[in-house]
C-alpha cells in the first residue's frame, strides 16, 4: 500500500491517492479536519491544480490520518515527476 497526500490550504481540503497491492485505489477528498477511510476512495485522480501542494508519501491510511491530526506546518512541495 502507498498513499500520496496533497493539501489544498485555501480550500481546507486534503486529497489522497492510493494503491493497494499494485492496483490503483483512486482518489479521495476530505476536510483537513476529518480522517480518511477506505470507502472514501473512488476511481479518478486529484485535481491537477494541486501540483504544488504535495505533502508527502505515506505507507498506510493510519499514517496519513496521524499526519492530519498533527497538522505540522511542513511547507508543501511539487508533486514528484514519476507520479504526475
Amino acid at each position: 500500500m502507498g498513499f500520496g497526500l496533497w493539501i489544498d490550504e485555501p480550500g481546507g481540503v486534503a486529497w489522497a491517492e492510493g494503491t493497494h497491492e499494485y492496483r490503483p485505489m483512486g482518489a479521495a477528498a476530505i476536510a483537513v479536519t476529518d480522517q480518511f477511510r477506505v470507502r472514501d476512495f473512488r476511481r479518478g485522480k486529484r485535481p491537477a491544480r494541486l501540483h504544488s501542494s504535495f505533502t508527502g508519501f505515506f505507507a498506510s491510511l493510519e499514517e496519513v490520518n496521524r499526519y492530519l491530526r498533527s497538522r505540522r506546518s511542513d511547507r508543501p512541495r511539487s508533486t514528484p515527476s514519476y507520479i504526475r
